[in-house]
């Protein structure tokens, strides 16, 4: 019988060891973007959760039960921040661990480590739904991505020593392989330099940013107010001295007054992806960029303006 409780009490030890080592860290990442980017950073050594897909407008997410269990779980959060989840992301921390409070390593807003666009010198509710901060769609530039993968890198490191020798490995190579994919993007991406585009929302202020592409004119009349005939037949009128080459706009955003701007205009409307998952193509980083650069350039062909239409 003694010898039976031994094997058990071995058993047993091995069984706590095993588990032990095999134990992953729990990220809760706000978007898909910033999952990928954990991805490529932690591989297998986390467990990744994303509270939201390339569909939804990320600003009027509900704080439901499933994420409030998955924050109360986790050891980094990691989102946009500057303002883009202030609709529901505290909800969740009231029920998260204390380590990933605001001020602490687990609390990861992305935007704290880029340069921000767009910041308003005054706020008001008459300019509608606008970010005190500034714009925290920041992930579509690809030198915000270095730098916020530098910080992962980090936060990683720190919450999970244990592999930190990995993770940095890890940081490494893909940034060595984003800085050539950079170099690609930009190369064969110099023919949409100086163009123009008419946005749906300012969603893409980043990439136009990287691009040198210059915004004319948006559907919205103000951020987050939806399109409206008066405002898009302004559009119309402001077209005749300032064309445009493309219209474009993000999966979660509805297509009606891009293609009736489209059809008056006749220059592309064109859906990019936006984020991973924005179409069957973006599946990780490295392919989001792909593909949003093959779509601009595909439409450059056929978007030369037509102002006297």
């Amino acid at each position: 019988m003694k010898l039976f409780y031994t094997f058990l009490l071995i058993l047993f030890s091995q069984i706590i060891t095993l588990g032990s080592a095999e134990a992953k860290i729990n990220i809760f990442a706000c978007e898909p973007e910033w999952a990928s980017l954990a991805q490529e950073i932690g591989g297998d050594k986390l467990d990744i959760f994303t509270a939201t897909h390339a569909k939804q407008d990320v600003h009027y997410i509900r704080a439901r039960p499933s994420l409030i269990a998955k924050a109360r779980y986790a050891d980094l959060i990691f989102c946009s921040g500057a303002g883009l989840e202030v609709g529901w992301l505290p909800l969740l921390l009231e029920r998260a661990n204390s380590n990933v409070q605001i001020g602490r390593q687990g609390y990861f807003m992305a935007s704290q480590f880029v340069p921000i666009l767009e910041k308003p010198i005054i706020v008001d509710r008459s300019m509608g739904d606008i970010h005190p901060q500034g714009n925290p769609h920041i992930h579509l530039n690809p030198y915000n991505i270095t730098l916020i993968t530098h910080e992962l890198t980090k936060r990683l490191s720190i919450i999970d020593p244990d592999n930190k020798d990995f993770y940095q490995a890890q940081s490494i190579l893909f940034l060595d392989k984003w800085k050539d994919a950079i170099k690609q993007w930009e190369q064969t991406a110099k023919k949409l330099a100086d163009k123009s585009v008419i946005v749906h929302h300012r969603s893409f202020s980043y990439l136009l940013d990287w691009l040198n592409i210059t915004q004319v004119g948006s559907l919205e009349p103000k951020p987050g107010i939806p399109p409206n005939i008066a405002h898009l037949e302004t559009l119309l009128t402001n077209f005749k001295t300032q064309p445009a080459n493309f219209i474009i706009r993000a999966p979660h955003e509805p297509e009606k007054a891009s293609l009736w701007l489209s059809d008056k205009t006749k220059i592309p409307a064109i859906m990019l992806p936006f984020t991973i998952g924005g179409d069957p193509q973006s599946n990780h980083l490295f392919a989001l960029f792909d593909r949003t650069l093959a779509l601009l350039q595909k439409s450059l062909i056929h978007s030369e303006p037509h102002a006297d239409d």
